[in-house]
C-alpha cells in the first residue's frame, strides 16, 4: 500500500449526547486476583482477564456499540452495562483496512474495542496509578491496538490502555449528506478516541488507576490524534498530560475541501445520488477500494473548531504538560516505501519529479535548490533529508515553539542511527532513526523483519520508558540513569537527543534540519501536492 504525506501544504481537495453520556461516576472496585485470574468490575460489566509474565491483561473490551447499519458515520454510542461476567482474554477485531506492512487486513466494522494492561495484581494506592492511553498510528487508514504490548511501561507502575478507532473513510469521511444530519460529523475516529478516553476515565479505578492522571500518547497518526485531542474542546478536562511522537502536521482541510473530496469518493463508489442511504449501504470492500490512501482530521467547527497550529499559537487548547518529538531520519521509511520498494531508487533525473509529487509544483524547485544532489550520497537520501525536515522535524519544532508559551513542553529527537528496522526489508541505504523506529524502545511489537536491541539500545529503551512513565506520573520526564531533560524554551530550542551510548542536550536542531528555510517557505508559498497530503504509516 502506498501512502501520501503531510508536508507544509494544505490538503487538497450535531449532538454531543453520546460522548457526554460517558461522564458518569467512576466505578470503585479494584482489579483483584481470584484463582490467578484478575477481575475488574466496570461500568460495562465484570471482566475476567488473564495474568501473563509481567502484567495482567484485559483484552477486547467493548467501549462503544458496533458502528454498523444506521450507526455507520454516526458518533459512537456508549457500550451498555451488562450483568454478565465477560472473559477479556482475546483481542477484539480491529477496524476495516487493507493489508499493509503496518496492520493486518480487516473487513469488520464491529471494532470499537480497547485493551487494559496493569501491573500484576495491582491494588490502588494513594488515589490510584497513572494511566496511559495509546492511540496507534497508520495514516488514519491502517493499524490496530493489538500490536503494542506495554509490559516495559507497566513495569514502571503505570496502567496502559490501547484502543481501536474507526479508520479511513469510515472514520474520517466528510460528505454533505452526512454532515447535514445534525450530529457531530467528519471526525468519527476522533470521537471514538474520546469515547475510549471517557470509558477509561469512568473505569480507571476498577483497574486500580487514577482518573485524574491520564496521559494520552501516540505515534504518527496516533501523535496527530493527540494533537487533535489537545485542540478539541470536547476533550478538554479528560486527560492530564500528552505525548506526541512524530505526529506534528502543518494543516488540516477545511470542511468545504473535505466535503469536496467526500463527494468525489461517493461518486467513485457508485453513489452518484450522493445520499446518506446509499453511502450507508456500501459494502466495506467497496469503501476500502475507493478511499484515499491517507487522512487527516477536518476542521469541522465543533470537534476541531480551529486548525491545531492556529489553536496552539492562540493558546486555545488543553493546557497540560506535553512531550513532543520526532525522529532524526523520519522520511527514510517513506522514500523506501514509495520508491525503492515499488519502482526502484530515485535517480538524478527523477529527483525533481519526486519532489514535485511530494511538496507540490510551487515548492519543488525551491526545495531542490536547498537540498542539491551534490550534498548527499544519493538522490534517495537527498529526498529523505528534505522531507524529514519539511514534514516532521520542523513542524515538530514549530509546535514546540507555540506550546512552550503556554504549558511545560519537553522536546526530543530520537537519534539512534542503528535502530533496527522492523517493518520494511533492507534497501541500499541504512534506515537509521526512521519513522516509527522509536516504538520498539517503548513497546514489544510484532516484528516482520526482526531486529534485536543491543546492550546500549536496551539501556536507551530503559531510559525512554523511565522518561515516559515518570512524565505520566509526575508531569516531568526523568531517568535516574540518563541526562536530565529540561523544558523547551523558544529562545534556546532546548531539547534532548535520545541516543546511545547516552542521551544528551540538543540545541542545534533548528539548524541541522534547516527550519529557517521551511519557515520562510511556509510564509511565502502555499504549495500543493498531488491528491491529499496525509499523516503516514504506523
Amino acid at each position: 500500500m502506498r501512502f501520501s504525506l503531510p508536508l507544509i501544504a494544505r490538503p487538497l481537495a450535531g449532538s454531543g449526547v453520546a460522548v457526554g453520556l460517558f461522564f458518569a461516576v467512576a466505578s470503585t472496585a479494584f482489579a483483584t486476583p481470584i484463582s490467578s485470574s484478575p477481575i475488574a468490575r466496570t461500568s460495562t460489566g465484570t471482566l475476567v482477564g488473564q495474568a501473563v509474565a509481567g502484567e495482567d491483561e484485559f483484552l477486547g473490551i467493548r467501549y462503544a456499540e458496533p458502528p454498523v447499519g444506521t450507526l455507520r458515520w454516526e458518533p459512537p454510542v456508549p457500550a451498555p452495562h451488562s450483568h454478565a461476567t465477560q472473559q477479556a482474554i482475546a483481542f477484539g477485531p480491529h477496524c476495516p483496512q487493507g493489508a499493509s506492512p503496518f496492520g493486518l487486513p480487516s473487513a469488520t466494522e464491529d471494532c470499537l474495542f480497547l485493551n487494559v494492561y496493569t501491573p500484576p495484581h495491582v491494588r490502588a494506592a494513594f488515589g490510584g496509578l497513572p494511566v496511559m492511553l495509546w492511540y496507534h498510528g497508520g495514516a488514519f487508514v491502517v493499524g490496530e491496538s493489538n500490536d503494542y504490548n506495554p509490559v516495559r511501561l507497566v513495569a514502571k507502575n503505570v496502567i496502559v490502555v490501547t484502543a481501536n478507532y474507526r479508520l479511513g473513510a469510515l472514520g474520517f469521511l466528510a460528505h454533505p449528506a452526512l454532515d447535514a444530519e445534525k450530529h457531530l460529523f467528519a471526525n468519527y475516529g476522533l470521537l471514538d478516541q474520546q469515547a475510549a478516553l471517557a470509558w477509561v476515565r469512568r473505569n480507571a479505578a476498577a483497574f486500580g488507576g487514577d482518573a485524574r492522571r491520564i496521559t494520552i500518547f501516540g505515534e504518527s497518526a496516533g501523535g496527530a490524534s493527540v494533537i487533535s485531542q489537545l485542540a478539541s474542546p470536547l476533550a478538554a478536562g479528560m486527560f492530564s498530560k500528552a505525548i506526541i511522537e512524530s505526529g506534528a502536521y502543518a494543516n488540516t482541510p477545511t470542511l468545504p475541501e473535505a466535503e469536496a473530496e467526500g463527494t468525489a469518493f461517493a461518486t467513485a463508489t457508485g453513489c452518484t445520488s450522493q445520499t446518506s442511504a446509499c453511502l450507508r449501504a456500501l459494502p466495506v470492500a467497496t469503501i476500502l477500494a475507493n478511499e484515499p490512501t491517507g487522512y487527516v482530521p477536518t476542521v469541522d467547527g465543533t470537534i476541531l473548531p480551529l486548525n491545531p497550529k492556529v489553536a496552539f499559537s492562540e493558546g486555545k487548547f488543553s493546557r497540560v504538560p506535553i512531550i513532543d518529538g520526532s525522529n532524526g531520519e523520519e522520511f527514510r521509511l517513506f522514500t523506501s516505501l514509495d520508491f525503492d520498494l515499488v519502482t526502484g531508487p530515485i535517480t538524478a533525473t527523477t529527483y525533481p519529479f519526486a519532489l514535485d509529487a511530494e511538496v507540490g509544483t510551487t515548492a519543488a524547485p525551491l526545495v531542490e535548490a536547498q537540498y542539491p544532489l551534490a550534498n548527499y550520497p544519493s538522490p534517495d537520501l537527498a529526498d529523505a533529508a528534505a522531507l524529514t525536515d519539511g514534514t516532521f522535524s520542523c513542524n515538530a519544532l514549530f509546535v514546540d515553539q507555540s506550546l512552550a508559551h503556554y504549558v511545560p513542553t519537553f522536546a526530543y529527537e530520537f537519534a539512534d542511527v542503528n535502530a533496527p528496522e522492523v517493518f520494511l526489508p533492507p534497501v541500499a541505504y541504512p534506515y537509521e532513526a526512521a519513522h516509527a523506529s522509536e516504538i520498539q524502545y517503548l513497546f514489544n511489537i510484532p516484528e516482520s523483519f526482526p531486529g534485536t536491541l543491543d546492550a546500549q539500545q536496551q539501556k536507551l529503551a530503559a531510559d525512554m520508558v523511565s522518561y515516559w512513565t515518570s512524565f505520566a506520573t509526575f508531569g516531568v520526564p526523568f531517568s535516574r540513569t540518563s541526562t536530565p531533560w529540561f523544558p523547551f524554551f523558544t529562545k534556546y530550542s532546548d531539547m534532548i537527543s535520545l541516543n546511545t551510548p547516552r542521551s544528551s542536550l540538543f540545541t542545534t536542531f533548528p539548524t541541522e534540519h534547516q527550519c529557517a528555510f521551511w519557515a520562510a517557505l511556509l510564509a511565502s508559498t502555499e504549495p500543493t501536492a498531488h491528491a491529499r497530503q496525509m499523516i503516514r504509516a504506523r
